[in-house]
């Protein structure tokens, strides 16, 4: 029976914000401008990274790690999402449900990672400036990446495994604009709650520490700031990783406001509009955020303007 069910099944069907066709057009002009300012933005942030010597430290290479996450996360929703407004269909294949669904959640983590090891490298530099060079090494700054990378990778893979155990029977309906996993797993016919149990489990061990370890660099780095006695001192550590607590504040503050908003009410396609926050406008804000006030690569891409 089984087997059966899953032939059954071939596709999923997206629902998007709306089905009023005369929002289709904007909505496609909407999300097209933010995908271009995205992959324009962090694209300068890498390709800045990787010309000017300058900034082949630390602190840019991660940058630049997690500009290229921003650039991967948001091409795995946007453009399906544009090319089903465009072609005027909402039809996901169940393969490429779950392939977006693996790559959306490696992304999200890699962020996820990526936001907690920048937060040690400000913790390094402004607590510990005179070893800086010596504990964030290159071995140390590659193994860093690396297990970043793996274990978002191995996170993702563990949950859609976990999805293609599952059976669904006919053409079923998502009040989302991609493959959002929970939303997939509400939508099976059989047992879903290893499946639930394994994601709630795995989000909390993944969201809990990487947040305990920014909270404890931070900590760190306040009392440190505060034994700072004159003012420009304390103004030019703060400065420092200003711009990274603003991204950490605006990727766990939306994404926090999602979820807790789906718990608490039933309108998922409002849950899929406030989904927005973090999976579109915050990736293209990462650039803004970091490049604004940041000397080095406003005079990094002034030299390449030129």
């Amino acid at each position: 029976m089984e087997s059966e069910n899953k032939t059954l099944f071939s596709e999923f069907i997206l629902l998007g914000f709306s089905e009023d066709t005369e929002v289709q057009p904007l909505l496609f002009v909407l999300f097209l401008t933010m995908y271009l300012v995205t992959l324009t933005g962090n694209l300068l942030v890498v390709l800045v990274t990787i010309s000017d010597v300058h900034l082949h430290t630390p602190m840019y290479i991660f940058l630049a790690n997690l500009s290229f996450a921003d650039i991967c996360f948001t091409s795995t929703t946007v453009p399906k999402m544009l090319v089903n407004i465009q072609t005027h269909t909402r039809t996901i294949s169940y393969g490429m449900c779950l392939t977006q669904t693996y790559f959306f959640m490696v992304f999200v983590g890699l962020d996820n990672f990526l936001l907690t090891v920048m937060a040690y490298d400000r913790y390094v530099a402004i607590c510990h400036p005179l070893h800086y060079m010596i504990i964030m090494n290159p071995q140390l700054c590659g193994l860093l990446l690396l297990v970043s990378w793996i274990l978002s990778a191995l996170n993702s893979l563990l949950h859609d495994l976990m999805v293609f155990r599952l059976t669904f029977q006919t053409e079923l309906e998502i009040p989302h604009f991609f493959c959002e996993l929970s939303q997939v797993i509400q939508l099976a016919c059989s047992d879903t709650f290893l499946n639930y149990l394994v994601m709630y489990f795995a989000t909390g061990i993944l969201a809990v520490i990487p947040l305990t370890g920014i909270f404890f660099s931070y900590s760190k780095i306040a009392c440190s700031v505060l034994r700072i006695s004159s003012r420009g001192g304390k103004y030019k550590a703060f400065s420092a990783c200003g711009s990274h607590l603003s991204a950490v504040s605006l990727f766990y503050g939306t994404a926090l406001g999602v979820h807790l908003s789906s718990t608490a009410t039933q309108n998922t396609r409002a849950t899929a509009i406030a989904s927005v926050m973090y999976t579109v406008v915050t990736p293209m804000l990462n650039p803004f955020i970091y490049s604004l006030r940041n000397k080095d690569i406003k005079h990094a891409l002034k030299i390449i303007s030129h």
